[in-house]
């Protein structure tokens, strides 16, 4: 059951990874890693889908993450 568990925290936390890449304001690497920009504007369409679907998998990883400590008691 803990090989399980471990292997579905791995693939919820590389689809983070690929998630909030994906989520990085403008696109470009250079903006990714500290570039600020002055526009605020609201998630629509496709990229508040991918905001939701963040959240979702960040609940999933920490519900996983406790049921792994509860089954390796």
């Amino acid at each position: 059951m803990t090989l399980y568990l471990n292997i579905i925290q791995i693939l919820v936390s590389v689809a983070l990874i690929v998630l909030l890449i994906l989520q990085s304001k403008g696109g470009s690497l250079s903006r990714m890693f500290g570039a600020e920009t002055s526009i605020s504007r609201t998630r629509r369409g496709i990229e508040k889908t991918i905001f939701n679907f963040t959240i979702g998998l960040i609940v999933l990883f920490m519900i996983i993450s406790v049921i792994s400590v509860l089954v390796s008691r």
